[in-house]
């Protein structure tokens, strides 16, 4: 059985923790950042866990993460 390919673009966007939760980065934070409030783009800093529905997918694509 060869091993299976890992999607580049899913593994620079997403990451594994320990404990085995995937994370994501927030939308919204690379351009037009002048009219938002510093809380808002403070809050876009957070990594975020990726719905329950997408994980499956993420760790089909990329099973090496």
């Amino acid at each position: 059985m060869p091993k299976i390919r890992t999607h580049k673009g899913t593994q620079k966007r997403f990451r594994v923790t320990g404990t085995g939760k995937v994370m994501r980065r927030h939308a919204f934070r690379s351009h037009l950042l002048e009219h938002k409030s510093k809380k808002r783009k403070r809050l876009y800093n957070r990594q975020h866990d990726v719905a329950p529905q997408d994980v499956r997918e993420v760790t089909r694509v990329a099973p090496y993460l």
